[in-house]
């Protein structure tokens, strides 16, 4: 290790290749560096194996990321989930917006038989039957069944 602290600039940035005979053996004398290299042989085929699937893994990226056919396919994919979605969020909003707007103009006390007559309203039922499904729903969630 002194060695390396020694060394001037120059001599560091030689490959293990450029270092003279002698400085190599030396080198494979010592017995950590024996230990290093008797592990490394040990774990060689496992090595090979990982750099087959990074190799493999590398092409298959490589392959993937410069297909502009399938990053097509993929846009267009996309793109044709997220559309009905997007139109109903859409039109969920602009519903929500208007009615906010409609309440906010209407000054109209609803009274009780006023209700009654709303509850008759199709679109009311259904607002019910959800709301009631979605509170058996949650009670049962709740309540762990």
């Amino acid at each position: 290790m002194s060695e390396t602290i020694t060394q001037t600039p120059l001599e560091q940035e030689k490959p293990a290749a450029a270092l003279p005979r002698e400085d190599i053996l030396q080198e494979l004398l010592k017995p950590e560096v024996q230990q290093s290299l008797i592990l490394l042989v040990e774990q060689l085929p496992q090595i090979t194996q990982l750099v087959s699937t990074l190799s493999k893994s590398l092409d298959f990226v490589q392959s993937v990321a410069t297909d502009e056919v399938l990053k097509n396919d993929t846009v267009g994919a996309i793109q044709e989930m997220a559309g009905p979605v997007v139109g109903t969020v859409k039109n969920l909003a602009a519903t929500a917006i208007e009615a906010k707007d409609r309440a906010d103009a209407s000054t109209e006390t609803i009274s009780l038989f006023g209700m009654m007559k709303m509850i008759k309203d199709p679109q009311v039922q259904k607002a019910l039957r959800f709301m009631n499904a979605y509170l058996q729903v949650s009670g049962e969630r709740q309540s762990g069944k």
